[in-house]
């Protein structure tokens, strides 16, 4: 199990669901901020249509001849100006004119802007923008209405249009240009001044301040895991009370060990060791003290491997077992003699012992190539029938496995 790995992998997944957290919102902003401009931009589209119905439904209205409300050169009407008396002339303003003249005096205010126009204009004033051409292009192919964001006079500004639909008492004015009832004879552009802007700087420092806590959080408790999961993976191979490899992990090193042997056709070699008269031991001092016993001992064999190759574990009770491998007959009873030595000089004492009041060892060695084991289990029985005939012999000695051995037990 690779808790770093991992905890880089659940790092890049953090930093992928935060960055697509972000993304979604900021996408969500723009829809929300594009749909508040649509429903206000109808609204301003949906106000202008009533006027403009209601000045038609009147057909038409009139006002003052003014020098800013001069009479209407595309109106052809013969009603168009009316004397009302020597000094007053009234002239109908139609819905046309009437939009326009709108337009012109918001052009002259801070907000919301609107145009009338066409593809075929009457007014060249009326003459449509490249995208409102686009707008209305896309009106004749059976669009409903176009909105988009677009720079206007160097700000950002919401552009809607919809179409204008001729109705009957459109045709006095635009039937000779062709147009019938239901036509689309243009539409009315409105620019509103949008400022609504998507705290995007906000939305970016929250949610990086998310992603720090969360990588800290991440860090740190995957660290606690690793830490938790190599005491785990720790005892799982290591002997609790001793501190060096525990049975199962001999097991896991012995047959890796024998297959790199046979293959190799080298030399390996088992060491069984036992502390003689370990039980009396135990009887006299106490398993306290035996405990104790068994961690000296434990770490005299540890220390007594020079090699990094070589290996030792608790076998089972008072038994251990050391693993020697690539190494000669000759270098694994040097070994098992400094292991024996090692113990002796620790001059633990023991009043019940059979060999000079001390705790001493007993030790089996078997080598792959004398008895030519055919599995790491025949190999560990020959060491251990080794361990029995040094123990049988008068304990605290080295005995190693030879053919001849099978006859004595």
């Amino acid at each position: 199990m690779n808790i770093r790995r991992n905890i880089v992998i659940f790092n890049v997944c953090w930093s992928l669901l935060i960055s697509s957290s972000l993304a979604w919102m900021i996408f969500n902003a723009r829809q929300e901020q594009r749909r508040i401009a649509l429903i206000t931009a109808r609204s301003v589209f949906k106000q202008i249509v009533i006027t403009r119905r209601w000045n038609s439904l009147h057909g038409g209205v009139y006002t003052p001849v003014t020098e800013m409300n001069q009479p209407n050169p595309y109106l052809e009407d013969p009603l168009r100006d009316l004397q009302v008396n020597e000094t007053m002339v009234l002239t109908k303003i139609n819905p046309a004119l009437m939009t326009r003249q709108i337009s012109e005096i918001a052009m002259f205010e801070e907000g919301v802007q609107f145009h009338i126009t066409s593809l075929k204009p009457l007014r060249p004033l009326n003459e449509a923008t490249p995208i409102e051409k686009q707008f209305l292009q896309s009106f004749e192919q059976g669009k409903k209405e176009e909105s988009d964001f677009i720079e206007e006079g160097g700000h950002q500004v919401f552009k809607y249009m919809a179409p204008l639909i001729t109705e009957k008492s459109c045709l006095n004015c635009h039937q000779k240009q062709g147009y019938k009832e239901g036509d689309i004879r243009g539409g009315i552009s409105v620019s509103l001044p949008f400022t609504m802007q998507i705290p995007i700087a906000s939305m970016v420092l929250s949610h990086l301040l998310i992603w720090v806590i969360g990588l800290v959080g991440l860090n740190v408790l995957g660290l606690k895991l690793a830490r938790s999961y190599n005491v785990i993976r720790r005892q799982a191979v290591m002997d609790a009370l001793t501190g060096i490899a525990n049975r199962r992990s001999f097991s896991e090193r012995i047959l890796a060990e024998f297959t790199i042997c046979r293959k190799s056709d080298a030399e390996l070699s088992v060491i069984m060791c036992d502390i003689d008269n370990f039980k009396k031991y135990n009887d006299c001092y106490g398993h306290i003290e035996g405990d104790d016993c068994l961690r000296k001992v434990a770490k005299c064999i540890e220390d007594s491997l020079k090699r990094p190759i070589d290996f030792c574990a608790r076998y089972g009770g008072e038994e251990f077992v050391v693993v020697l491998p690539q190494g000669s007959l000759k270098g694994a009873m040097t070994v098992a003699e400094r292991i024996r030595e090692g113990v002796e000089n620790m001059r633990i004492e023991h009043i019940e012992s059979t060999t000079g009041g001390i705790v001493t060892i007993s030790l089996g060695i078997a080598t792959r190539k004398i008895v030519d084991a055919d599995s790491y289990e025949q190999l560990i029985q020959c060491a251990d029938k080794a361990l029995y005939l040094a123990k049988k012999r008068g304990r605290n000695q080295v005995h190693q496995f030879t053919a001849g051995d099978e006859n004595m037990l």
